[in-house]
């Protein structure tokens, strides 16, 4: 996740430290994507993380949830087991490498049963929303990177213009049309999410798909053409019929759904306060007071059905860079009070 803007003198210092280790990850990295050769022998000794019909394997860790990864060795002798061809192997993506430059790859199992290998495994294949809700730290972005790669290779295996199959290299960076050679490569949708405020008051709406009582800042995808500052004002002006009076860019983020998208997140202010919810894009919008909104933060995630009665508001979890608009409007509230 990236915020703002970095003054690389600043950080000199601490970048000569760690520069040849990050160096050497990032060419590395290089190598594995571009050279099946580099690849291949890779995966006879990385580390892999197992989905089954793109649903990520959770297991339980003391009083939370971990994504747990499976040596080449061990899934070698699981699929064996499960009566599949090690050459199933190399149907796995890349998705990094650690700092000791251990390639780190994601396979999808959908071909086998599925509650054996939980058994086999120890694990939980769970729902990626669900599995985003209970995770915490790195796993979470990390889940969603995983999974947006495997869905993507899933979806494009034929060629756009020739209708021809399309072949992955060995770590699934890009895919080549079997017949003229044109490449293809993930792509990502680039959406902007907007924490809009009006004096000491932030406004927060939900979907209707969302889990229950959870609210969080309005978002939309980018349309052809448009600027990232233009469809910020678009859409708020859409959702709820505000004009935005100023914004600043806050940060970034990958982001899993509806497939892969890069979220672009701006604080936004407006002159004016009285909303015209567009129904058809949300179920709900409203202003929060600082101390409503601390209270959700603390709050944390509510695991509650809506027939539970009257749910308390919540937001979006702490690796999501919603949750870090927020929690920055909050900080800045107390700074201006306190001034």
């Amino acid at each position: 996740m990236f915020r703002g803007i970095i003054n690389l003198r600043l950080i000199a210092p601490v970048c000569a430290r760690r520069s040849s280790s990050y160096v050497k990850q990032k060419r590395y990295l290089f190598d594995l994507k571009e050279n099946d050769d580099v690849c291949r022998q890779a995966l006879k000794s990385g580390s892999f993380y197992l989905f089954h019909d793109l649903l990520p394997l959770l297991r339980k860790s003391g009083s939370g949830f971990s994504v747990p990864t499976v040596s080449a060795q061990e899934l070698q002798r699981t699929i064996n087991k499960h009566g599949q061809d090690e050459q199933k192997i190399e149907d796995a993506v890349l998705v990094g490498c650690s700092k000791s430059c251990v390639a780190e790859f994601a396979l999808d199992l959908g071909c086998l049963e599925k509650s054996s290998l939980e058994a086999d495994l120890d694990g939980t294949f769970t729902f990626l929303p669900k599995a985003l809700l209970l995770l915490e730290g790195k796993c979470a972005p990390l889940v969603a990177q995983a999974q947006a790669l495997l869905r993507w290779h899933e979806t494009h295996q034929f060629c756009s213009k020739t209708g021809n199959p399309t072949k992955k290299n060995l770590s699934g960076s890009k895919r080549i049309c079997s017949t003229n050679g044109l490449i293809y490569y993930p792509q990502m949708s680039p959406v902007v999410i907007s924490l809009v405020s009006y004096k000491d008051r932030c406004l927060l709406a939900r979907q209707e798909g969302f889990p229950a009582g959870m609210y969080t800042a309005l978002s939309g995808f980018c349309d052809i053409g448009e600027t990232l500052e233009e469809t910020v004002r678009r859409e708020v002006a859409e959702e709820v019929g505000l004009e935005v009076d100023s914004l600043r860019y806050y940060g970034s983020q990958h982001w899993p759904f509806p497939s892969s998208s890069l979220m672009v997140a701006c604080q936004a202010t407006v002159q004016q306060d009285k909303l015209n919810v567009n129904k058809s894009e949300l179920e709900d919008a409203r202003w929060f007071t600082l101390e409503e909104i601390e209270e959700a933060l603390q709050r944390g995630i509510v695991h509650l059905k809506p027939e539970s009665g009257t749910i308390p508001i919540w937001v979006p979890p702490k690796w999501a860079i919603a949750h870090e608009l927020i929690t920055s409007w909050v900080q800045e509230q107390k700074a201006h009070s306190n001034g």
